[in-house]
């Protein structure tokens, strides 16, 4: 039976009007795909993919105990300088210094490490992050000087004061350092670690330099949640002989803080500072948008399109289009995609980073920080951490070249493009904070031509957030029901609803709240409905993965947190030792849609634990319990987690099925994490 649409609603669906709403073709030069030559009437052939990776450094050969935060910059010429903190111990705080190697023939060959910044009775130089003035061909490398408190003891520096020099030959000589010692002093925030990028700034199509500078207190005496961690801009508006303060990203609690940061111009001009949120565990990115070139930010959200990963500095940049192209806007973003620091990842967005159609491992191994750059021809420069035996340490540092051929496997190139076209619909952002079991609200829209779609949905995820299902054209997508709960913070997500067909004519989208969120609200905020074409099927993960630390982990009784023995996926597991089964943890996914699912475990293995750990899957038909021997390992997993499937179960959309495991066993009980791999 169908439900009422209320008034209210139907108004929002209408726009408060009688027709429906068409969808707007988003413009070529956003999506489309190049035009063919006129001359020959043929598409122009696609690049052969080519990958290729070199060493630049690495401390079991070179003579420093870690080479650790990066920044690279590209010349109009090619020229490519990559920078990276050379550190003489182990230890943010230590004696640091700033080390570049330069390539003049698109990364196949590297000059021998040139020390632009030596320590100097343990000085230590950090956080490099580089702008280039593409009209006049001069490149910054800003920095900071980072010092301690006599009284702290700790690998964290207390102050530190912001450096630059420039190159006008491409990074063989250095003018020499330059203070902005002061230029932060106006913040109300006690500031005193002001730390550039790292990595690299951009040039507005204005001409404007700018840069994002992290920020926070001192640490000595002050607890973690008073250190006010935060970020600003510089900027230049004359090609870098002066540099002024921008505005600062506003504090306040919708993030737990700002820092590490890229920046990125979108086609309509305004500026996305997109930043690191946390540390440990998974995380998304957050971002704040600027519409005056800097000077000041928006309240800063969660960005949930990329995915959870680690808190890690993560590379951002523009690859094609932005403001006053013709080209397909395509941005690119580099990060271990993983909970913790592995599997090196590089995506690529065609709507302005909110999304990542294709994505390609890189590096399957423990990574690190990244930074990502392109070559006239269309390479694409990655330099990243990697290897090693420590999570905050990398014993490599490498640089890979690859081409938009080999990334999105044959999907994309610049011969012929992506072959994208894209409408959307503006869902308004309505924000329903109020909504009842069976408040709906629906939009209508029009489609012009049969086709295949893929529907997009962009939606907003907050703490009060309800369960609602989703119907178009009367019937459940694929994805159906959605937890608009948030996680870690407040901010806007992406899902794929479907794939189908569309005849042209009139078509109806709509949300139902069904139930409470499992943050217990039930408030509706939705976005954009996005209808694609395209010839090649993104790359989607169609799988939850409930950790021990994530939203949908329940416990009772006390779990002891541990890390000792490898295998774990994300930051920890917890234990408990045998017991009569009061003791129980529950992992319980917002399951989106009806379906078979493989449900997968992962636990550490060992001989103290159980041999009988038995976990109860609850499905749509009822309990099955599958009974573990977590002393044998299981399977691990370029995301981390060594993983056992308990097998193939059907679950109903939505909050009712899950996952218990309990103390009743004969050993130690690993509770680790829980993955739900849907089946095609």
């Amino acid at each position: 039976m169908s439900l009422p649409i209320s008034r209210r609603a139907f108004t929002i669906g209408l726009a408060g009007g009688a027709a429906a709403t068409a969808l707007p073709t988003t413009p070529a030069s956003a999506l489309s795909t190049s035009a063919l030559p006129a001359s020959s009437g043929q598409a122009p052939a696609a690049a052969t993919p080519f990958f290729s990776e070199t060493t630049l450094w690495d401390n079991a050969v070179d003579p420093l105990a870690s080479y650790f935060v990066y920044g690279l910059a590209v010349l109009p010429d090619d020229t490519i300088i990559a920078c990276t903190e050379g550190r003489h111990e182990v230890c943010d705080a230590g004696p640091h210094d700033l080390l570049i190697r330069r390539s003049t023939d698109g990364g196949l060959t590297w000059t021998p490490t040139q020390a632009v910044e030596p320590s100097v009775g343990g000085q230590s130089w950090a956080n490099p992050a580089f702008v280039v003035d593409k009209s006049t061909s001069e490149v910054f490398l800003f920095y900071n000087l980072c010092e301690r408190l006599p009284e702290n003891t700790s690998c964290s520096s207390d102050s530190g004061t912001v450096y630059y020099r420039s190159s006008t030959d491409g990074g063989v000589t250095w003018s020499p350092r330059s203070s902005l010692a002061g230029l932060f002093d106006h913040f109300p925030y006690n500031w005193a670690m002001h730390g550039p990028g790292p990595g690299h700034g951009i040039q507005l199509e204005s001409g404007r330099l700018l840069l994002t500078v992290g920020h926070r207190t001192i640490i000595t005496s002050v607890p973690a949640e008073d250190r006010k961690y935060g970020a600003s801009s510089i900027y230049s508006d004359d090609h870098g002989r002066t540099w002024k303060s921008g505005g600062e990203v506003p504090l306040g609690p919708a993030l737990p803080q700002v820092g590490e940061s890229r920046l990125l111009q979108r086609d309509d001009g305004t500026v996305v500072l997109n930043t690191r949120v946390g540390s440990g565990g998974d995380w998304p990115h957050g971002y704040a948008v600027s519409t005056d070139d800097g000077l000041s930010w928006s309240l800063p959200v969660m960005d949930f399109g990329a995915g959870l990963f680690n808190g890690v500095d993560m590379g951002l940049t523009r690859y094609t289009g932005g403001p006053g192209s013709t080209d397909v806007n395509r941005v690119l973003l580099s990060r271990p995609d993983s909970p913790m620091r592995w599997n090196m990842t590089v995506a690529v967005s065609y709507d302005e980073k909110e999304s990542y159609r294709y994505s390609r491992t890189v590096y399957p191994g423990r990574s690190f920080y990244s930074d990502l750059a392109r070559l006239s021809d269309g390479t694409i420069v990655l330099l990243y951490g990697c290897d090693g035996e420590l999570d905050g340490s990398p014993r490599r540092v490498s640089v890979a070249r690859f081409n938009l051929e080999w990334l999105t496997q044959g999907r994309d190139s610049l011969a012929t493009g992506p072959g994208l076209t894209r409408r959307d619909l503006d869902l308004g952002h309505p924000r329903l904070p109020v909504q009842a079991v069976g408040d709906v609200v629906e939009y209508p829209f029009m489609v012009g031509a049969d086709g295949q779609y893929e529907l997009w949905l962009r939606y907003f995820r907050s703490a009060d957030g309800g369960l609602v299902t989703v119907a178009v054209d009367g019937l459940a997508p694929r994805n159906s029901t959605i937890d608009l709960t948030s996680f870690r913070g407040d901010g806007y997500d992406v899902l794929l609803l479907d794939q189908r067909r569309l005849l042209p004519g009139r078509h109806t989208i709509r949300f139902t709240t069904t139930g409470a969120g499992r943050g217990g609200g039930t408030a509706l905020a939705l976005d954009r409905l996005s209808l694609i074409t395209a010839p090649a099927k993104p790359d989607v993960r169609e799988e939850l993965t409930v950790d021990n630390d994530t939203l949908g982990f329940e416990t009772v009784g006390t779990w002891n947190s541990g890390r000792s023995i490898p295998g774990y996926y994300g930051f920890n597991y917890l234990t408990h030792a045998k017991g009569t089964g009061t003791n129980l943890v529950r992992y319980r996914p917002a399951i989106p849609g009806d379906g078979r699912y493989e449900v997968l475990v992962s636990y550490t293995a060992d001989p103290n634990r159980a041999s009988n750990a038995k976990y109860a899957v609850r499905h749509a038909t009822g309990t099955t319990t599958v009974t573990v021997n977590q002393r044998v390992r299981a399977t691990p997993d370029n995301r981390t987690g060594e993983w056992l499937p308990l097998g193939i179960f059907t679950f109903k959309a939505g909050l009712a099925g899950y996952v218990q495991l309990t103390d009743a066993a004969d050993g130690f009980v690993i509770a680790d994490a829980v993955r739900f791999r849907r089946q095609p």
